[in-house]
C-alpha cells in the first residue's frame, strides 16, 4: 500500500506578490499582463468571489470586477520559490514528481523522516514551506494519485484531507465524475447520457460497457470508479516538445476558438516554466469534425522570453495558415518544440556580452 501526498501551493503567484504588498491581502487580486489578449495566470481568494479565474481573459475579469487589481506576473521569482519548496520536498523523499511551479507529488511510502505517517510527513511540510516562504499550500494524502490529488483540493486554502485505505469506498461514492483525470466536458457529457454522474453511479457499470463506449480509457475509467491509480510517482524527466489541447463539446469556427487559444498558450508557458524551459519552436494544430488534422509550425531565431510572445506566434501561424473563417473543428492544440533550459539561455547572453 502506497503513501502519496498531493501538495498544492494555494493561489501561488498571487501569493507570493502579496507577501510584499499586505495592502492587497483582502483586495480582488490577478495575476497577468495587462493586455488585450492576455488571460489571468492566478486569482487571489478575494478575487474568485466575483467569478474570477485562471485562463480567463483580463477583459472578462474587468467586466465580472471593474475594481480588479493587475499584478504583472514575474515567473523568474516564481521559480526562486517553487525552488525552495522543492528543497523541501526532497528533504523527505527522493520521488518527487513536480507537476507546475505550484504542486507535486511525492510518495513517502519510504521517506527519509523521523515521522510515523503520512498524514505527520504533510503536516511537517505545510509547516515548514509556510516557515520558509509566508507561503501557505493545502495537502491530500491519500493511497494513489487519484485519491491525493482530489483530496488536496478538498479544504482549500491552508488544508489538509487524508483518506485513509479504509475510507476509499465512502469517500468516492458521490464524487462528481469530472473530478477523474482526464474527464473533461465532452467526456462528462457522454456518461451524462448514460445517466452516469458520480463514480459510484460508473461502479455499477461493467468494465466491457466502459471500453466498449470509452476505448482503452474504458478501462482506466473502470479502475478510478473503485478508486484505484496504479500509476507511480515519477520523478520528471527531459521532455523534447510539451503541449495542449482542448477538444470542443460543439465544433467551432475560428474566430470562435480564439479565447482557448490564449487559454493553451498560458498552459503551456506554465509548463515550460515549471520546468526552467523556453522554446525555439511553436505549432499549431486543428481538427475538423471529420478528423482531419491540419498542422503548421515555425521555428524563431530567438527563444520565446514571454507567454505574449507565445500567443503573438500562434495567431501568427494562424495567419500563415490561412484557414477559411467559416471552417469549424472539433480541437484545436498549441505544442512547443526545441527545447532549452533557460540557464542555458543565460549563459550564451554572457558569451555574447
Amino acid at each position: 500500500m502506497r503513501k502519496i501526498i498531493h501538495i498544492d501551493m494555494d493561489a501561488f503567484y498571487a501569493s507570493v506578490e502579496l507577501r510584499t504588498r499586505p495592502e492587497l491581502q483582502h483586495l480582488p487580486v490577478i495575476i497577468a499582463h495587462d493586455h488585450p489578449r492576455s488571460v489571468v495566470t492566478t486569482a487571489s481568494y478575494p478575487a474568485r468571489k466575483f467569478g474570477l479565474r485562471s485562463a480567463m481573459s483580463v477583459a472578462q475579469a474587468k467586466k465580472l470586477c471593474p475594481q480588479v487589481i493587475i499584478l504583472a506576473p514575474n515567473f523568474e521569482l516564481y521559480r526562486a520559490v517553487s525552488q525552495q519548496i522543492q528543497q523541501i520536498f526532497q528533504q523527505y523523499t527522493k520521488l518527487i514528481e513536480p507537476l507546475s511551479l505550484d504542486e507535486a507529488f511525492l510518495d513517502v511510502t519510504e521517506h527519509f523522516s523521523q515521522f510515523q505517517s503520512a498524514t505527520e510527513i504533510a503536516q511537517a511540510i505545510q509547516q515548514q514551506i509556510f516557515e520558509t516562504t509566508q507561503l501557505t499550500a493545502s495537502a491530500g494524502v491519500a493511497p494513489n494519485k487519484f485519491l491525493a490529488k482530489i483530496a488536496s483540493d478538498w479544504h482549500k486554502p491552508n488544508g489538509l484531507c487524508v483518506i485513509k485505505p479504509k475510507q476509499v469506498q465512502e469517500f468516492i461514492q458521490n464524487l462528481p465524475l469530472n473530478k477523474i483525470p482526464g474527464v473533461g466536458r465532452v467526456t462528462t457529457a457522454k456518461l451524462a447520457t448514460f445517466h452516469l454522474f458520480t463514480l459510484g453511479d460508473l461502479q455499477t457499470v461493467p468494465e466491457a460497457f466502459l471500453v466498449q463506449h470509452f476505448g482503452k480509457y474504458g478501462q482506466q475509467l473502470y479502475l478510478y470508479a473503485q478508486g484505484i491509480d496504479h500509476r507511480p510517482v515519477t520523478p520528471s524527466r527531459p521532455r523534447q516538445q510539451i503541449s495542449k489541447e482542448i477538444t470542443f463539446n460543439l465544433d467551432l469556427q475560428l474566430s470562435q476558438c480564439q479565447p482557448y487559444w490564449q487559454q493553451l498558450a498560458m498552459q503551456v508557458w506554465q509548463s515550460l516554466t515549471a520546468k526552467n524551459l523556453t522554446a525555439y519552436g511553436v505549432q499549431i494544430k486543428l481538427k475538423s469534425p471529420n478528423f482531419k488534422i491540419l498542422q503548421h509550425s515555425k521555428q524563431f531565431n530567438q527563444p520565446l522570453q514571454h507567454q505574449i510572445q507565445l500567443q503573438d506566434a500562434i495567431f501568427q501561424l494562424l495567419d500563415e495558415a490561412n484557414i477559411s473563417p467559416t471552417a469549424h473543428f472539433r480541437l484545436i492544440g498549441v505544442g512547443v518544440y526545441q527545447l532549452i533550459e533557460l540557464q542555458q539561455i543565460q549563459q550564451l547572453s554572457l558569451l555574447d556580452e
